[in-house]
């Protein structure tokens, strides 16, 4: 009896010793070390929190809840309201008391105050590497929550339908990012925001000089019109913050617009609201790569 009591008390102290285990992961700001599995955690960074719900890890702080992103709703509901996408609400945190808080992209710049009151990371989605960032944050997000086996079928589900995309898209044509705004457009050039679909897939730029940080270079119908892209990539922006004004498909339905190969041709391809809200969460990637590879397939 005391034999087997003694093995009981071994393996439990095993098995606590592994759960209290310190893990290393990569950040925007460096590799940090943390108490892996943390038990309540409070999320800012939507992509992130795409990744977790996916993974099956319990939020128990969150942003106030966004309608567009329908597919977030369990996670919103179960969650605490602990400010908003860009002002953490700190009385909020503080009585929350999480093991762990998770900024990145528009809550980045409050690391500094959050970080006061509990151990934080920073998961801000690299634009220039897109893909494999976002492939290593379900691999870290596993390790640190001990969801290793659901991080790998993630991993290979994501692997498996980049591939399947990049092939779909290859030697036919060039494209053009913008992003629509009421009846604003801007575009996206490498290395800024939505770059992945020339970066990762290798869709060629219908121009070359274009930049576009932040919201985007501002570009005219008239440019559209003379650029000529054999595809467009549209995000919409008042769809995805859920505000009144015109459609993105209303605003490019012009006389400009329809001289254009995309147009003439039917490619123009619509990005989802959570490219622009949560950027490098697993399911966004899904979601935008399966809408590229279904419109390229077509063709």
């Amino acid at each position: 009896m005391l034999k087997k009591l003694l093995i009981t008390l071994g393996c439990v102290a095993l098995m606590t010793n592994a759960w209290a285990t310190d893990v290393s992961i990569p950040t925007a700001r460096g590799e940090v070390t943390l108490k892996a599995h943390p038990t309540k955690i409070a999320v800012f960074d939507l992509g992130s929190l795409d990744t977790l719900q996916a993974l099956g890890v319990k939020v128990d702080g969150a942003p106030d809840a966004l309608k567009t992103l329908t597919y977030l709703k369990p996670t919103f509901e179960q969650a605490k309201s602990v400010g908003t996408l860009f002002e953490p609400n700190l009385e909020a945190l503080n009585e929350l008391k999480p093991d762990l808080i998770i900024v990145g992209t528009r809550t980045a710049k409050k690391y500094d105050d959050v970080s006061k009151l509990a151990p934080s990371i920073d998961m801000t989605d690299n634009a220039d590497n897109f893909i494999e960032g976002a492939l290593k944050r379900i691999e870290s997000f596993g390790k640190l929550f001990g969801k290793q086996s659901e991080a790998e079928k993630l991993i290979n589900e994501i692997n498996t339908l980049f591939a399947e995309t990049k092939n779909a898209v290859k030697g036919k044509g060039n494209g053009l990012i913008i992003l629509v705004n009421g009846g604003k457009i801007s575009a996206f050039g490498k290395g800024y925001r939505l770059s992945w679909i020339h970066d990762d897939l290798g869709i060629p730029l219908a121009d070359e000089t274009i930049k576009g940080a932040g919201h985007g270079q501002p570009i005219s119908f008239e440019l559209v019109q003379k650029l000529n892209p054999d595809w467009l990539f549209v995000l919409d922006r008042i769809s995805a913050i859920g505000k009144e004004g015109k459609a993105a498909k209303e605003v490019l339905d012009n006389e400009l617009v329809h001289q254009t190969k995309a147009w003439k041709n039917n490619q123009i391809v619509y990005l989802s609201g959570a490219s622009y809200l949560a950027p490098g969460g697993f399911e966004q990637i899904k979601m935008d790569l399966t809408t590229i590879k279904n419109a390229f397939e077509k063709k």
